[in-house]
């Protein structure tokens, strides 16, 4: 499966969720490590949906970027 992430940038650190999966999150001290640990956070978040016996919600976020002039 392929969840789109959301990256902000924090005062001192990253942090990240998944829009599809409410309360998945994580921070990191750069990108890349926020990256690692919301990839984490995803396996956590989904082996715990499936040990409940949750369903686990597909991916359907879409995302785009769009230009603007300044």
């Amino acid at each position: 499966m392929r969840y789109a992430i959301v990256i902000e940038q924090a005062a001192a650190n990253y942090s990240a969720y998944v829009p599809d999966l409410p309360g998945c999150v994580a921070t990191g001290s750069t990108i890349e490590e926020v990256e690692e640990q919301i990839r984490e956070a995803i396996a956590f978040h989904l082996e715990g949906l499936r040990e409940d016996g949750s369903p686990v919600p597909p991916p359907s976020s879409h995302v785009e970027y769009v230009d603007i002039a300044a």
